[in-house]
């Protein structure tokens, strides 16, 4: 099965805020890097996206990976890290599927 059908959320990085700390690494290096610039970028798949802003800049997040990378979003001391939530009504029983953001 491929690791992204069941997949419910994606992640991007706001440079802007970034610190470089590498928690996200710590928590999720397939999914986040730190490249030579000392910022964090998200993975996907093995392709670093490196498009600050721009929409190629938003990776879908394993389904086996995804309370990690929730973990790293909310220990990062930037708060640089979103997570967009595409079925709200699979993650919290009871409630609407809808599309939201999740800052850290």
């Amino acid at each position: 099965m491929d690791a992204h059908a069941s997949s419910r959320i994606r992640v991007w990085i706001d440079q802007d805020l970034c610190t470089g700390d590498g928690i996200c690494m710590d928590h999720t290096p397939d999914v986040f890097t730190i490249l030579e610039d000392g910022i964090a970028y998200v993975v996907e798949e093995g392709e670093v996206l490196n498009d600050p802003g721009g929409s190629r800049s938003v990776a879908t997040v394993p389904w086996h990976r995804e309370q990690a990378v929730i973990d790293s979003a909310g220990e990062c001391p930037g708060e640089c890290i979103f997570i967009e939530v595409e079925d709200l009504g699979k993650l919290v029983p009871g409630s609407q599927p809808s599309t939201s953001r999740i800052r850290s």
